[in-house]
């Protein structure tokens, strides 16, 4: 089992940064444009007086040694149910992988905090396994070296890019 810490400083506050991450065009820029996703989208987005559920599906471009892209298989594609707590203002969620979600796991948190005038800090926490004899190990590191890449891309887009326009 891995665990990712990562934090990031994004040029928002806290509310901005929340209004972000849950629009449509923002998420389908960051995806489907600075991520290079071949697939991603919003397949369902609720809301209430507690919580916002979201569900997406994704098919991640994949940069992983050959055994894994084997075990994995070429189209690998993941679904991703988060909820965000509107009292914490936590998001928290849970991907199940399109190949071997039994023995593959990837839950994570976030949290954002002010970090001085116009900026706050994004706080991510990732778990991750994979239960698969000789090879659960080279997943993992895999896993985290893509999700690494993944969440500080997705910062510099907030902040060079989407931030930089407004």
């Amino acid at each position: 089992m891995a665990k990712l810490n990562l934090t990031h400083t994004i040029r928002c506050d806290v509310d901005t940064f929340w209004k972000t991450f849950f629009d449509a065009e923002y998420n389908d820029k960051l995806y489907l444009g600075a991520l290079a996703f071949p697939a991603f989208k919003v397949t369902s987005q609720t809301e209430n007086d507690r919580e916002i559920v979201r569900v997406c599906e994704g098919e991640p471009k994949m940069v992983v040694p050959a055994p894994v892209a084997k075990l994995l298989g070429s189209s690998f594609r993941y679904k991703e149910e988060g909820r965000f707590d509107k009292a914490t203002r936590v998001w928290t969620w849970k991907m199940t992988p399109s190949t071997m979600a039994d023995k593959i796991k990837n839950d994570g948190v976030l949290k954002v905090e002010a970090a001085g005038e116009g900026a706050c800090r994004r706080v991510v926490e990732i778990i991750l396994e994979a239960k698969i004899f000789g090879v659960g190990g080279m997943i993992e590191s895999s896993s985290e070296k893509q999700l690494r890449d993944g969440w500080d891309a997705s910062a510099k887009f907030m902040n060079e890019v989407w931030f930089a326009k407004k």
